[in-house]
This record gives structure tokens, C-alpha cells and sequence, in this order.
């Protein structure tokens, strides 16, 4: 077997050789030939993770939840880097840099392994990578705040190799509010963020509406010509009241306008026990910061990540975090799937991006071998996983393109 065929087949088979008799991998490979699978992962927050502390990620890696070798042994085909612009950073001449040196990141990732990873902004970009045995590296602006408050820079990040922009994301920016957000400014999306969403469609850009609040998503689905995503969203049925994952009704409307939502693998997006073990962490930790502003002599002092490390630690050595399963994954897949289809549902790991909480099975890119055998287990066919690993969000991605493609081709 080719190398090309190893990066496309290993999902297809049954992972963990060990249980697989020898004629059942021969049969398996055989069947996975002909109906290759594409593993793709909408949400990893890798560029970030190397900004703060640079690692070769071409090779085995100490620290963090993505490296090549473990890619491979993942079966991983195309992994969405998240070039993402943080709350505090997002104002017009501050955010646009951000994201830029983000983006020259990710180029430098392919420059350092050409053999191993090829930069990949379009669909047909992708099913050369795979083909060439490469694992495609596609860029999502995670934060519209990138984009300033120039009309003009959809196009040029769209240049830049951006194949999805998030709207928002823990603050409301110039294009809309945001779940995390109390404050709502626009009531959804703004005069300017309604300009954003035709001008996305118009380039050929995916919209992301992760991170956005329900009055944003709904009239982003009112507004859009072609179907969305959610790049790294989970069913809030599972989590009442915490608005950064999706309604049923959400997911419904989501789903029939032909949209996907990617689930993501974080414990506080998976059960109601891991998000309110968060929200508690959180509340003490901004306890605990105010008592330390309050005992120093500048007001403006605040801790540094030494020492919040040391709090983060000590809160986690008393109190336990109750880690989410495989099978709480599977269950927000299964609850997505009923309320619309195995048509409108992925998976968005956000590795890299929810530190340790990860449910064991799934505590990096390794691990969808795992997500896939939990699937087959609940009644999934072949088809319904090459659904759900990654064809679903390149059917909506083809879509996106066709429009683009269809707007530039009508006559001025």
C-alpha cells in the first residue's frame, strides 16, 4: 500500500489491529480502496499553541495535541489551523497583524516538512494534497475582528488562503454580538456584519457562526445564499444555558439550510458536570485575581501566568475535573444526527484550544481512529462515517466555491 493510500484508508479500517483477524484486514483494505474516506478536522488551534511556544511540529512533539507523526497514526487528512485573534486584540490597526503573523505561521509549518504538509485553500487544493500523501493544512480566521473594518480584507485574506471566517468570538466585535458576551450591542449581526456575511458568500469563504449569539445565528441564516458552519459547536441540549453551543432549533435550522454543524471535543461543550466544574474554576480564579490586584500596591499590577498556572493547578488538585467520555461525543453526534441528518454533522476537536479536558480515547489527533470505531459500535454504516469524518463539510465547502465561482462568472 502507497503512502497516499495509508493517509486516506486508515480511518476505513479497523484501527486497532489487534482486534482484527487477517483476513478482515485484507477485506477491509480491499473495500477502502475504492471508497476512500477524508478525515477532516474544521478546528485545531495549533498557530496559537506555537506563537506562545514554538515546537517542529513536522516531528514528535512534547508538548500539545497535534504533531505529524501523530496525525498519521490518526489517519488525518486535512486540519483546519485556527488563525485566531484574541477579544483583547481585536481593535481596527491591532487585529488584522495578529492574524497575518498567524498565517505566515501556518506557511512556515509547510515550508519546514514540504514532504509531510501542503498548504491547501481550496477544495480541489485538498484532494491534490491527499492524493500526493500530504496532509493538508487549510487556515479558518477564527474572529472576524480580523478583518477590521475594511470591507476589502474578505478578499485579501481570502488571498491569504482563508477558507472560513468566524464571525466573532468572546467579545461582540464590529460584525456581531457574541455568546460570551452580555453585552449586545448590535442585537446580532451590525449594519457592517450583514455586509460581511454577502461579501464572505460573494468570495467564496465559508461563514462560521461558532462563538455567535442566537440572535446572530438566526439572522446569518436569514442572510446567507449558501448553507454555513459550525467550526468547533456542540448541542446545547447536553448543557443548558450555556449559549456558546447550538439549540435544537438551532441545529435544525442549521441543518435544513444545508449547513454543518462540527462537534467540538472539549469536556465543558460535552456534559452539563464538566461546563458548570468550568464556570466554578473560572468565578474562583477571578475571586482569587481581584483579592491579588487588591493586595498590591500598583492598581494596576495583575498576576502573571506563573502564578495562575500555580492557582490552575492547585483548584485542580482539590477539585477533580470530570473529564467527558467517547461516548459523550458519540452522543452529541447521535443527538445532531436526529434532529436533522448524518448529512449536517462533523467533528471540530478544537485541539490545542481546551487545554486538559479532553475525554481519554480523544486526547489528541491520534485518537480518531477511536471516534470511529465508537461510531461503528452506535449503528453507523460506512457511508453515514465518511459523512461525519469529513465529506459533509467538503460538500458544504464545494457549495460555497460553486457560488463564488457562479457570482464572478455573471457579466458586469
Amino acid at each position: 500500500m502507497n503512502k497516499t493510500l495509508s493517509f486516506a484508508v486508515v480511518p476505513m479500517m479497523c484501527f486497532l489491529m489487534t482486534a482484527c483477524s487477517e483476513s478482515q484486514q485484507q477485506d477491509v483494505s480491499e473495500a477502502v480502496v475504492s471508497e476512500p474516506m477524508l478525515i477532516v478536522d474544521t478546528h485545531i488551534d495549533v498557530p496559537y499553541r506555537l506563537e506562545e511556544h514554538y515546537e517542529d511540529v513536522s516531528k514528535a512533539t512534547e508538548k500539545g495535541d497535534f504533531d505529524y507523526p501523530r496525525a498519521l497514526a490518526g489517519g488525518l487528512n486535512v486540519a483546519f489551523m485556527s488563525v485566531y485573534v484574541p477579544a483583547e486584540m481585536q481593535e481596527p490597526g491591532a487585529a488584522k497583524p495578529v492574524a497575518e503573523k498567524l498565517i505566515q505561521l501556518v506557511r512556515e509549518i509547510e515550508a519546514s516538512a514540504p514532504e509531510k504538509f501542503a498548504l491547501a485553500s481550496s477544495t480541489s487544493q485538498v484532494m491534490d494534497s491527499v492524493a500526493q500523501g500530504k496532509l493538508a493544512l487549510v487556515m479558518g480566521m477564527e474572529n472576524g475582528a480580523g478583518l477590521e473594518d475594511d470591507l476589502a480584507n474578505v478578499a485579501y485574506f481570502h488571498e491569504q488562503g482563508i477558507s472560513y471566517v468566524t464571525l466573532t468570538h468572546g467579545k461582540a466585535n464590529l460584525i456581531a454580538d457574541s455568546s460570551y458576551d452580555p453585552e449586545r450591542p448590535w442585537g446580532g449581526l451590525s449594519p457592517y456584519g450583514r455586509r460581511v456575511v454577502e461579501e464572505l458568500n460573494r468570495v467564496g469563504i465559508m461563514v462560521d457562526i461558532s462563538h455567535v449569539s442566537d440572535d446572530t445565528f438566526y439572522q446569518v441564516m436569514d442572510l446567507t445564499k449558501v448553507p454555513v458552519i459550525a467550526s468547533h459547536s456542540s448541542a446545547r441540549h447536553f448543557t443548558p444555558g450555556f449559549e456558546r453551543n447550538m439549540s435544537d432549533d438551532m441545529i435544525r435550522r442549521l441543518g435544513r439550510d444545508g449547513g454543518v454543524i462540527q462537534i467540538n471535543f472539549g469536556s465543558s461543550f460535552l456534559t452539563e458536570a464538566a461546563n458548570q466544574w468550568y464556570m466554578t474554576m473560572f468565578t474562583e480564579r477571578g475571586e482569587w485575581t481581584q483579592a491579588w490586584k487588591d493586595s498590591q500596591a500598583d492598581p494596576e499590577a495583575t498576576p502573571d501566568e506563573e502564578a495562575l498556572a500555580a492557582f490552575d493547578e492547585e483548584y485542580r488538585a482539590a477539585n477533580p475535573m470530570p473529564y467527558a467520555t467517547l461516548d459523550d461525543v458519540l452522543d452529541h453526534i447521535d443527538h445532531a444526527v436526529s434532529l436533522t441528518s448524518v448529512d449536517n454533522v462533523g467533528i471540530g476537536s478544537d485541539f490545542d484550544g481546551v487545554g486538559d479536558s479532553l475525554p481519554a480515547g480523544l486526547k489528541d489527533v491520534s485518537g480518531y481512529p477511536n471516534l470511529i470505531a465508537g461510531l461503528r459500535t452506535r449503528g453507523y454504516s460506512d457511508e453515514d462515517i465518511r459523512k461525519i469524518m469529513g465529506g459533509n463539510l467538503m460538500r458544504v465547502w464545494r457549495i460555497v466555491e460553486d457560488y463564488a465561482e457562479s457570482i464572478r462568472a455573471i457579466p458586469n
